[in-house]
């Protein structure tokens, strides 16, 4: 498949679309610490559909390419944060190694999965986020205090695990699990920063192994990752995160919380009506 097979003008609002993800992914990457891959797999996965890519392919490079992008955003969000003492570095260094582990088993499991599968995780999770970020409370609690060992392992594993299926930062899960845990709302979102570094990096070296030599992928694709679609949206992204960093310090979040709720559980829905209609 060759991008020459579609109209330039067809290929420069692909590019336009992307542009404009990367600033909205990097704008939530900031202020409501979902990370960007919330935003940016579903509109890759609809680029990708709309470009004709082969679905036994399809949402693995939309996740793929999406983790490849968390990367240098959360390096910029997390610096943002730190510089207002909002990420907790005792939570990364407890963390960190069960979520590698969790990130290394999704991404095995994320080889042998269909298209299918890990777009009915995506499509599934993202409904649920939708839900607690639409209904749920900040208020609300669990304990004071991260659970104590296996159980915060296990937590941590788990998180890495799904976020890797889809394609996602440490934000999506890890601000939930943290406020529900007393970790005060920003500084759970600065360290939630960090939590998608420790997941991208690993992830996007699996989908880069586990792609290569596989068809029916599209032009400049090392792997399961996608240069056009990262060349186009990083830039956006490192760009406007610091944005997002600000607007967390200063606004209140509730209503855009369920504005983004919104976004979230249409393009669940979509996702189903697509797996439903064997688009």
């Amino acid at each position: 498949m060759s991008f020459a097979e579609f109209a330039p003008e067809y290929l420069a609002l692909f590019g336009v679309a992307l542009l404009i993800t990367g600033v909205i992914a990097g704008i939530l990457a900031g202020l409501l610490g979902v990370g960007g891959g919330i935003v940016i797999v579903p509109v890759l996965f609809h680029m990708f559909t709309a470009l004709g890519i082969d679905d036994s392919v399809r949402m693995h490079l939309a996740v793929g390419t999406s983790l490849a992008t968390i990367i240098p955003t959360s390096i910029r969000s997390s610096l943002s944060h730190n510089q207002k003492g909002a990420v907790d570095f005792s939570i990364l260094w407890a963390w960190g190694p069960p979520i590698i582990v969790g990130v290394l088993i999704g991404s095995i499991v994320a080889d042998f999965a269909t298209g299918t599968v890990l777009t009915l995780v995506f499509a599934t999770v993202a409904l649920l986020v939708a839900v607690n970020m639409a209904f749920g409370n900040e208020s609300w609690r669990l304990s004071d205090g991260l659970p104590k060992a296996p159980t915060n392992q296990a937590l941590a594993g788990t998180m890495g695990f799904f976020s890797t299926l889809m394609g996602i930062g440490g934000g999506t899960f890890g601000v939930t699990a943290m406020t529900l845990f007393g970790v005060p709302i920003h500084r759970a979102v600065g360290t939630a920063a960090g939590l998608g570094l420790i997941i991208a990096v690993p992830g996007t070296i699996g989908f880069l192994i586990a792609g290569l030599g596989v068809p029916m992928r599209p032009p400049l694709s090392i792997g399961y990752v996608n240069l056009l679609g990262f060349a186009l949206i990083v830039p956006a992204t490192v760009l406007a995160a610091p944005w997002g960093v600000r607007l967390a310090h200063s606004l209140d979040k509730t209503m855009l919380r369920r504005a983004f709720a919104l976004f979230l559980a249409i393009t669940s829905l979509r996702m189903y009506w697509d797996l439903y209609t064997g688009v």
